[in-house]
């Protein structure tokens, strides 16, 4: 029925009388206030200044009372939810790492308020404790999402997500809450057709289990939600994270084109650290506390730092080329449109350097300025929340 046609995310004015549709094909064009009122909430959400906390062993998960958002990234997991004054972002690492079951490290574990689960003969720690734990032994945690999507080799990965969301949010305070979360495009340069569905539908069961109305979202789209607002929702999102670049093309908040490249952030320090023979986990180091693309290189480390940085920055622009220029469905726009990118491997300079190499592409789209998300590490989340605010009631 014409109630349950979505025309657009935000509402916009009706047709003309005289291009009216028949009574069945009519879309609702107003007139259900509680429907606008979710959408009034959402974009005055959309203006409030971002809160965020890194939980530790001694924080306590929150049981929402209204609708999160969540993004479950390759290198963190963020879950949003909308405050009196503001957004309130909690964020853990999105890791784990194992020790052998003993009781006299489960009693130490627990006394230090370490973030653990138990599996067969093996503790398996998660979040930054994790991490913690990884340094000291010298070497690295594991991850139990690859490329953007839930690792087929990890064993216990789907098992270590869940532990570590449950380290942000608990049940929900009402039964059946809405919960929006990023996934990716479908990736255009490795897994085949497909390879994102398996990763959304087991998410999505897991958090219908915690008692939520789990709703998905493109991370490249749910950039576009929390940058775009001044745009009308027209533009290009791209979420740069770890595993995957997700590309967004929006025409007024509807999603036209979404794909995925797999090459990202660990790829940049993965290539940079064997052009140089130094660890992957001091290539990271180096680069998220003093690459700046915008200078020159300084050393070694940095020239590797800058040369994969391009390669990921131009396989990125040469996809986004292709793809446009061979799709159908392309809107006609009348003006240049905005490029924002979010996510952790968008930051450092990485905003201007898109800019000056775009030049090298002919996109069959317009592109008005190259900017940066205001809060790169948390506008997938955002987006996600703008949405399930949206979605709710």
């Amino acid at each position: 029925m014409a109630e349950d046609i979505k025309t657009d995310l935000f509402e916009r004015t009706a047709p003309d009388d005289d291009a009216r549709r028949t009574v069945d094909e009519q879309p609702s064009w107003g007139g259900n206030d509680a429907a606008d009122r979710t959408v009034d909430e959402a974009v005055a959400a959309s203006q409030k200044p971002l809160i965020g906390t890194q939980i530790d062993g001694a924080d306590q998960a929150e049981r929402p009372s209204g609708p999160v958002g969540l993004d479950v990234g390759t290198s963190h997991i963020v879950a949003a939810q909308n405050k009196l004054n503001h957004v309130h972002m909690v964020d853990q690492l999105n890791a784990f790492f194992t020790i052998p079951v003993s009781k006299f490290s489960r009693r130490i574990l627990q006394n230090h308020d370490i973030m653990f689960f138990e599996r067969g003969d093996l503790f398996y720690i998660v979040g930054y404790s994790a991490d913690s734990f990884a340094n000291m032994f010298n070497t690295s945690t594991h991850r139990p999402i690859q490329g953007g999507l839930l690792s087929p080799t990890e064993k216990e990965g789907l098992t270590v997500v869940q532990a570590v969301v449950n380290t942000l949010i608990q049940k929900p305070r009402r039964f059946g809450e809405t919960i929006c979360f990023g996934i990716p495009g479908e990736p255009v340069d490795a897994q085949g057709p497909g390879a994102v569905t398996y990763h959304e539908q087991v998410l999505k069961m897991f958090l219908r289990n915690m008692g939520y109305t789990p709703i998905s979202i493109n991370e490249g789209m749910a950039t576009v939600l929390a940058e775009l607002a001044g745009d009308d929702y027209t533009g290009i999102g791209i979420s740069m994270g770890g595993g995957m670049c997700n590309v967004c093309l929006s025409y007024l908040s509807f999603p036209v084109i979404t794909f995925s490249i797999q090459t990202a952030g660990d790829y940049i320090d993965r290539m940079a650290g064997l052009a140089v023979a130094e660890p992957t986990t001091k290539i990271k180091v180096i680069k998220e506390a003093e690459l700046d693309l915008t200078r020159d290189p300084a050393d070694s480390i940095h020239t590797a730092l800058h040369i994969y940085y391009d390669e990921v920055i131009h396989h990125l622009l040469k996809n986004l080329q292709r793809v446009l220029t061979a799709s159908d469905k392309l809107p006609k726009i009348s003006k240049p449109i905005p490029m924002v990118l979010s996510g952790g491997t968008a930051m450092r300079g990485c905003h201007a350097r898109v800019a000056k190499l775009l030049d090298r592409y002919r996109l069959p789209i317009e592109i008005s300025e190259v900017r940066l998300a205001a809060d790169p590490l948390y506008a997938t989340a955002k987006g996600a929340l703008i949405m399930a605010m949206t979605e709710s009631g």
